[in-house]
């Protein structure tokens, strides 16, 4: 008997077929049966189907002699089914790498739940990807098992049949069917649900739900919309043949008013001439099922008034929002100039010399290069006053209390900004920003760059999608300084923003702390921010940062490179496998992708969302990254740093890279999994070799960390002192001389 039987429909997808049953014939979980089912479909879906089957025995296919609709054709595959648990899974939607296999641990892991929920994303016709807004319902859900009495929130999940599995066994001794219809997910899911005495939830994307360009069998306009009246009133009748669910009948009654305006609100369900019935149908509908304590209020409460009060209800309401909006419009171009002229006010005062102003990563925190100078400069030099430009309330309120802030556009942040000498950032400053004569704006840069950037991404369009690069050049031409911790920085800075700055050989400020932050070694790794206390790293653990970077060539940027797992269990024991997902990434489909799940289960470490990655990289003892820039900061450290460059090519040919880092690596080279799981079974990434790649490697790309960049910059640019010469990486054969400035 096989843990899962996967019954996949067929109609009129043979576009769509082939990637579809590939996403699960791949999947590195095999105890499975596959039941595809052709219901009469016109196109070549059968053949294709019939292809599969000669070549995979888990194939099993059942041509129906006429079309029955998707439900029946599901209840055909249903009864073939021998598998522990069922999974419905539409034929142009696809499962994602390792989904079976996260699958069947969470089920093991919640002994044999009757239902378990999984995450989806929507893929786009246009190659978007967007992650189920609701995702934070499954993560909320817990470890445990539950009843939706006891979780109600996950109702608030899209209720259709592919998001979920279920035990064949109690899908068999419950009746459950499919019944004809267009909407005939809902009779299923509401009573399954209900019914089900121990459900679990997996926050994991384990499905790529397609977003076709002309839309599902739902988005065509037809009289068929009518069928979602008879399928709520299959649910309302299963429900009222169970005492125990009567309870839900008010939910039921709401959802199902709220369901049904949803489809009359679209333009493209209803022919217009039918509207009206169904508005009636549904009302009447409403007025039969009624509990007698339901609360009728908000949208649905025009169920229980006429057709035509319902429209001049939803034209009123259009109103009201065309007038919001036209006044929102008036206000904000009122504020504008109000903003304006506070701002130009301001900028007829003298400028305030001991006013800093911050900003970090698009004004997102006390983070990075500028609060590495912030730091140093409440530390030597307190009567500058530095103010920290951040983006909203959210972010303000996590600051520490004594740092003083604006937020970005207030009238406190126009006035500070008109007034400020200094301004310090990792990031453009916003165009609306004016550069006054005598301000010195300091650009610390975001790392030692190995991607193109700036001006070298003209002949890049993939990397370039979405960016303004000669809007990028006018902002960089505010710039005064530029801070470089190499060489290398230092040329590429000047190639890629042609603008008139001074190159300033400082090192890069954030790095101070990893020079100074101590001795290297498995379980003394010098963490200053008590990173493996906060995650219950066990003493004298070998930990193993994996940091990836994003891919130009991939839209949404992610990429899974590594199967975390493997690569956790590979490692063996005594070892912690850390993970740190690209900023960009943090908030996509990357999280959900099985990184948040085996984090849950205590796999792996998500250091994702650590403000300071320092803290992170103090308390690891080798990186393994592909193309990060984090290697030139973690090679300060000095300990091992290993590339896993399994796709540079396709890497430097969409974005660009001024260096081969395979050539010229900080540490091994490993171009497979298979290679990367080798260097570290058999300790070459700690060997000799690995040491001498990592000293050519610091001495080119830390050539000006010395651990005092950041009382450099302050008392070079803030108080105007003598610049001070860094301190050389003491590599042997590297020239001890060089200059200190140099003009772009």
């Amino acid at each position: 008997m096989p843990r899962f039987s996967l019954i996949v429909p067929c109609f009129k997808v043979q576009g769509f077929l082939r990637e579809c049953l590939d996403s699960v014939l791949t999947q590195s979980f095999g105890d499975f049966e596959l039941i595809a089912v052709d219901d009469r479909s016109p196109d070549g879906c059968g053949a294709i189907l019939d292809e599969y089957a000669a070549r995979d025995p888990r194939v099993q296919v059942l041509h129906l002699p006429e079309n029955v609709g998707l439900g029946r054709a599901r209840n055909a595959g249903l009864a073939h089914a021998t598998g522990d648990y069922l999974l419905f899974l539409d034929s142009d939607d696809t499962l994602t790498p390792g989904a079976l296999r996260a699958v069947a641990d969470r089920l093991a892991e919640t002994l044999d739940p009757d239902v378990l929920v999984f995450d989806y994303a929507r893929t786009y016709w246009w190659g978007g990807t967007r992650r189920n807004v609701l995702a934070e319902v499954l993560t909320e859900a817990g470890p445990d098992t539950f009843t939706a009495e006891e979780y109600p929130r996950v109702l608030d999940l899209l209720m259709v049949v592919w998001n979920k599995v279920y035990r064949r066994e109690f899908v068999r001794s419950e009746g459950f069917s499919f019944p004809p219809g267009y909407y005939e997910d809902t009779p299923w899911t509401f009573p399954v649900v209900l019914s089900a005495r121990r459900i679990a939830a997996l926050d994991r994307i384990c499905l790529n739900y397609r977003q076709r360009r002309q839309g599902n069998i739902l988005s065509t306009t037809s009289r068929k919309h009518f069928d979602i009246h008879d399928q709520y009133e299959r649910v309302f009748a299963f429900v009222a043949q169970r005492e125990e669910l009567w309870g839900w009948r008010p939910y039921l009654h709401r959802k199902m008013g709220e369901h049904c305006l949803d489809v009359l609100a679209k333009p493209d369900r209803l022919p217009p001439a039918d509207r009206a019935e169904f508005f009636r149908r549904t009302a009447a509908m409403f007025r039969a099922h009624k509990p007698e304590d339901a609360l009728v209020d908000g949208e649905v409460g025009a169920l229980e008034g006429s057709w035509t009060g319902y429209r001049i209800r939803r034209q009123a309401a259009r109103a009201g929002r065309e007038a919001v909006r036209r006044a929102e419009l008036v206000r904000g171009a009122a504020a504008a100039r109000a903003r304006s002229g506070w701002a130009s006010l301001h900028a007829h005062r003298p400028l305030d010399a001991q006013l800093v102003v911050y900003s970090a990563s698009s004004h997102r925190g006390v983070l990075g290069d500028p609060a590495a100078v912030y730091a140093k400069a409440r530390e030597i030099a307190p009567r500058l006053r530095g103010v920290w430009v951040v983006r909203d309330a959210e972010t303000a309120a996590r600051l520490p209390p004594d740092v003083e802030h604006v937020i970005v556009g207030s009238r406190r942040c126009l006035e500070v900004t008109a007034r400020a000498k200094f301004f310090v950032n990792d990031v453009n400053w916003p165009g609306t920003l004016a550069k006054r004569p005598g301000s010195v704006h300091i650009h610390t840069h975001q790392g030692t760059p190995l991607k193109y950037l700036g001006a070298d991404l003209l002949d890049k369009p993939g990397a370039r999608l979405g960016l303004d690069v000669p809007q990028m050049l006018r902002r960089a031409d505010r710039w005064d300084y530029s801070l470089v911790a190499n060489r290398h920085a230092e040329l590429v800075w000047e190639r890629a923003y042609p603008c008139h700055f001074t190159s300033l050989r400082t090192g890069s400020p954030r790095n101070d702390v990893l020079v100074n932050g101590g001795p290297s070694g498995a379980g003394d790794s010098g963490d200053s921010g008590g990173f493996r206390e906060r995650y219950g790293i066990p003493a004298g653990h070998t930990v193993v940062l994996y940091a990836p970077t994003r891919r130009d060539y991939r839209r949404g940027g992610h990429v899974d490179r590594i199967d975390l797992a493997r690569f956790a269990a590979d490692l063996g024991e005594g070892h912690t496998l850390v993970v740190r997902l690209h900023p960009s990434l943090a908030n996509g489909p990357a999280r959900g992708m099985g990184l948040g799940e085996l984090a849950r289960r205590g796999i792996v470490v998500d250091a994702t969302d650590e403000p300071h990655p320092a803290d992170v990289l103090l308390a690891t003892d080798v990186l393994v990254t592909d193309y990060s820039s984090v290697m030139f900061d973690y090679a300060n450290l000095d300990r091992p740093i290993v590339v896993h460059a399994d796709d540079w090519p396709a890497y430097t040919a969409s974005r660009g890279a001024y260096v081969d880092i395979t050539a010229e690596p900080p540490g091994h080279v490993a171009h497979s999994y298979r290679e990367l799981a080798w260097l570290f079974a058999s300790g070459s990434w700690r060997d000799e070799e690995s040491a001498q790649l990592r000293a050519g490697f610091r001495a080119r790309y830390c050539e000006f960390d010395d651990g005092r960049a950041a009382e450099r910059v302050v008392r070079t640019l803030l108080l105007g002192e003598p610049m001070q010469e860094a301190s050389a990486v003491r590599i042997p054969g590297q020239a001890a001389g060089r200059d200190t400035l140099t003009s772009a």
